[in-house]
């Protein structure tokens, strides 16, 4: 596989509950109508992606620094070095180091306003450093922006949820995949969801359905597997006590996982 050229913050502790499980490995675009400039800044991201995830921090931004030298118009540099400073700016506890990693998200938008790692990784630090309202405006912003695009409906479902407003969160959602059907994600985060507020067979049925648009998605696959055991499991024990309905599905809890959706 070829390595990512996204070093994906969401990794980190503080990051990962924004991490898309579709996301954890982005495949390098080879475009062939690179330029020499853009193929340069391709292997500087991917060879700062894996100093990054090797926690070689400094290296890595070296590397990031030479692909927006080679190339200054990319986008996913700026990502890059506007994550890692802001990982290290958490880590750190130094506001010059946040401010430094705004600017940089900014940039990258500069560059390609509709980079959805760059969305997410500006309004976490936006939360980080006590503005969600700014994080809100942001995405909501991006959505007004584009309005047929369901990946801002994906991002503002994660801000909700994470605010305890699973209604509005699901709304987002709902309208995610009515825009893009086949938006493996947005099935994904729609399962997750409704799993997490007790509708079992309706979240098996979106797992699945992300599953159908990509079958390369191991959470899925272990939440479709869990599911249907215990969806099963509840119509026996119904069934043993002598009753003619399937049980009302019980919460499935709060389960603990490093990646949401």
């Amino acid at each position: 596989m070829a390595p990512s050229k996204y070093l994906l913050a969401a990794r980190d502790p503080g990051f990962a509950r924004w991490l898309s499980s579709a996301t954890v490995v982005t495949s390098l675009w080879l475009v062939t109508s690179f330029s020499g400039c853009q193929w340069a800044a391709s292997g500087q991201n991917s060879q700062g992606a894996k100093l990054y995830q090797q926690g070689q921090f400094t290296a890595a931004m070296q590397e990031f620094q030479k692909a927006i030298a080679s190339d200054p118009k990319n986008a996913d540099g700026y990502y890059n070095l506007a994550a890692t400073t802001h990982r290290l700016g958490v880590d750190r506890k130094d506001s010059a180091l946040m401010s430094q990693s705004e600017a940089l998200y900014n940039q990258c938008l500069d560059h390609d306003p509709n980079h959805v790692e760059c969305h997410r990784g500006l309004a976490v630090l936006l939360i980080d450093t006590g503005r969600p309202d700014r994080a809100f405006a942001l995405m909501k912003n991006w959505a007004a922006q584009n309005p047929t695009y369901a990946e801002p409906r994906i991002e503002l479902a994660r801000l909700y949820q994470e605010a305890n407003e699973p209604q509005t969160a699901l709304k987002y959602l709902e309208d995610a995949v009515q825009q893009d059907a086949n938006n493996a994600r947005a099935w994904l985060a729609l399962g997750r969801l409704r799993e997490t507020s007790g509708d079992l067979p309706q979240a098996l049925q979106n797992y699945q359905r992300s599953l159908a648009i990509n079958g390369s998605q191991p959470m899925a696959s272990e939440r479709v597997a869990a599911l249907s055991r215990q969806i099963t499991s509840q119509t026996d024990a119904s069934l043993s006590a002598g009753g003619t309905r399937v049980a009302q599905p019980l919460p499935y809890g709060n389960i603990s996982t490093p990646n949401r959706y």
